[in-house]
């Protein structure tokens, strides 16, 4: 198989014209924003814990500055560009980009007052007290100038902007102070700006769970970065920029100096967004405006304190009572049966029984990270081979690869450096894989290496044995903990060999390869998936059983949508777990009455994908790291496996199950767009937390 980039085509569909194509999809960057308003439900959820409720209202300001940096960002150079190509839904990208800011605007806005009205007031009522500078006692005022003095005043460097000043430039997402200073002799004003230092931590502790936002303190002591002067007037602002990193890969005869050179290029996009307090003066703001080259609807006025991602430190304090239960992972009970003196055998299991993991309930450190430890120090291991896309240079899995390097087995990574806002980290550990005697490929040149693949060479007694892990979710220890995905532990022969051929393809050079079991995009996904909603459409309509489930983070691709739309159309029941973004419409009736669209997010995140066909009764269930988009069918290689054991796909299929019956609380999508959370039964009755439901399945299935 030849891994290119795939050009994504949309032939006619073959759906009536009673629905034209605009009336088909949500818009994308639309649906987005209501997955992030999904996740600013959940901040606003009385019923959750308080801590909980920080943690969600940190991860919006997150996710929605990377919305910016990335898809606002795309829409605004198009506009720029003068690019008319109209999306799906038949818009412009001004008007996806005008209606993009607006229902921004508005999130910003609930967002602020979540924060201002009620998180502020009931931590507060829980003793942990969030304050502005004038809120602080003189004694706590008498120690924060302290510490400005000792720790803060050393990093800042006042900028001042006059003739022989330029306007400096305001790196993205950085928290600033807009100055306007006066020397008392000439009269003269002046502007000035000051950053906020990064590496210090958002909200400084006052005392035992009083914090006071940085900006605060260094506001209170400018007279110590301007002597003399009289300080008139200070404003915090914030600025977000593009940040999407573009590498012309056909040019660039190495992909690690292309992405390096990209990566200096980023920090000089383009604004996109300026974020200023409420209160902040006419004539500054407009200085700013046109400095940064701001267009009004890009200007967003909040109350302070901006930047509330640094809710994340308060989120993480020390009140179990605040917090959801403390939640272990647990040995999967498949690798506990198998024990040895020191430590669960994971070789000797997987030559058993394929073994099937669902993180966090199964102990990611205990089941992939132990796989290839033990690969590691096993001197029967002749070679490892992994794709590493997100993770941490000081991880475990890292280790792993520079132990078995240093034991003189053939270790390859693959690692993906155009991995979104992760490419600096992956090139530094990827170096330091490299200096460890790693041997590493940097992805490929046209395709973002995606899927998540371990493979283990062995000399035992009857020959070579291979053993493979494919995974739903990087290997990232870290984010294992919170992150729900899926993992394949096998020896299963067929499976092991395409791995193989499949890292064989990643490192070198190879033609046309064919896979006997698993389905690789950009080439084979995508077909297979149409393939087998065309056999449930025919196994409908000669009166066999027929369904479809999936489970996935996005839905977007459009053929993959229209295929679904035929399947509805020929009487399948299609039944979509989607996590964020869906632009299928649902409920519509003659096009997609026969598709329902529910979402879940709680305290993990909702990360695996599985894809479920009922095909007679006889299901083909197949899991992997591909979403339903564009770029994970084209532009990404990506792995799909079809589980082969009958009590794991059984397994699967009782997961989906529980997300998508009436007992369940989720959201539901309806044929306008919105997201309806339903948390009660039509008699009043409390709906289950799936989450909640697995932890307490997970328990009872004893794992150790």
């Amino acid at each position: 198989m030849n891994l290119e980039p795939v050009e994504s085509s949309h032939p006619a569909s073959g759906l009536t014209e009673k629905f034209p194509i605009p009336q088909r999809y949500f818009e994308r960057e639309v649906s987005w924003l209501s997955f992030n308003q999904r996740v600013l439900d959940l901040a606003q959820d009385p019923t959750r814990p308080l801590l909980e409720r920080v943690k969600f209202a940190s991860i919006f300001a997150s996710n929605l500055d990377e919305f910016f940096m990335v898809r606002v960002a795309g829409l605004k150079r198009r506009v720029n560009a003068g690019i008319a190509v109209k999306s799906p839904t038949g818009r412009l990208p001004r008007e996806i980009l005008s209606q993009t800011l607006q229902v921004s605007q508005h999130l910003m806005g609930r967002h602020a007052d979540l924060f201002a009205t009620t998180l502020r007031p009931k931590l507060k009522e829980h003793g942990i007290e969030i304050l502005r500078w004038n809120e602080l006692t003189p004694a706590e005022q008498e120690g924060q100038t302290k510490f400005f003095q000792d720790q803060v005043f050393p990093v800042l460097t006042p900028l001042a902007v006059d003739p022989a000043h330029p306007f400096p430039y305001i790196s993205g997402l950085s928290l600033n102070l807009a100055i306007m200073v006066r020397n008392p002799e000439t009269k003269n004003e002046m502007f000035a700006r000051v950053k906020v230092p990064p590496l210090l931590d958002r909200f400084i502790q006052v005392n035992p769970n009083r914090f006071v936002p940085l900006e605060d303190v260094i506001s209170a002591n400018l007279t110590s970065l301007f002597p003399g002067m009289e300080i008139l007037q200070h404003h915090a602002f914030r600025v977000t920029r593009n940040e999407d990193v573009e590498v012309e890969e056909d040019d660039a005869e190495n992909l690690l100096d292309a992405m390096e050179k990209e990566l200096t290029r980023r920090r000089f996009g383009n604004a996109v967004r300026l974020e200023v307090e409420e209160n902040i003066d006419q004539h500054i703001l407009d200085l700013l405006v046109d400095e940064l080259e701001i267009d009004s609807d890009e200007l967003f006025r909040l109350p302070g304190p901006l930047d509330l991602r640094g809710l994340s430190l308060i989120a993480d304090l020390k009140f179990d009572a605040l917090k959801d239960p403390n939640f272990q992972p647990r040995t999967s009970p498949e690798l506990a049966r198998i024990e040895s003196s020191s430590a669960q055998d994971v070789l000797e299991a997987m030559r058993s029984n394929d073994i099937l993991l669902h993180h966090p309930y199964d102990s990611f450190a205990t089941s992939v990270t132990r796989f290839l430890q033990q690969a590691a120090a096993d001197e029967r291991v002749l070679a490892i081979k992994q794709t590493l896309y997100r993770t941490s240079g000081d991880s475990a899995i890292v280790e792993a690869l520079i132990d078995a390097a240093a034991a003189g087995k053939q270790v390859l990574a693959i690692v993906e450096i155009k991995a979104r806002f992760d490419e600096e980290n992956n090139i530094q550990w990827a170096r330091r894989l490299e200096r460890a005697g790693v041997h590493v490929v940097y992805g490929m040149v046209g395709l973002k290496t995606h899927c998540k693949l371990s493979l283990v060479v062995r000399k035992e007694e009857d020959g070579i044995r291979r053993y493979a892990h494919i995974g739903t979710g990087n290997y990232h220890p870290r984010t294992a903990r919170y992150y729900e995905d899926l993992g394949l532990l096998t020896c299963n022969p067929q499976i092991v060999s395409d791995v193989a051929l499949l890292f064989n393809q990643l490192s070198g050079y190879a033609h046309e390869a064919q896979y006997d079991s698993i389905y690789v995009a950009p080439k084979s996904i995508r077909p297979k998936l149409l393939e087998l909603i065309d056999q449930e459409i025919h196994n409908h309509r000669a009166g066999l059983t027929s369904g479809i489930r999936f489970k996935c983070n996005a839905l977007v691709d459009e053929r993959i949508t229209d295929a679904l739309y035929k399947a509805s159309q020929a009487g399948v029941q299609v039944e979509l777990l989607v996590r964020g973004m869906c632009t299928l419409r649902p409920g519509v009736i003659g096009l997609s009455e026969n598709i329902t669209v529910t979402s879940i997010l709680g305290r993990f995140l909702e990360h695996s994908r599985i894809y479920e066909f009922n095909n007679d009764s006889n299901p083909i269930v197949l899991v992997g790291s591909a979403d339903l988009m564009n770029r994970n069918l084209d532009r990404r290689v990506e792995v799909l496996v079809p589980i082969p054991t009958l009590r794991h796909q059984k397994r699967l299929s009782e997961l989906l199950d529980l997300g998508l019956a009436p007992s369940t609380s989720a959201w539901h999508l309806n044929s306008e767009g919105l997201w309806n959370l339903v948390t009660t039964s039509l008699s009043g009755e409390k709906l289950s937390d799936y989450q909640e439901t697995l932890i307490g399945q997970y328990e009872l299935r004893g794992g150790k």
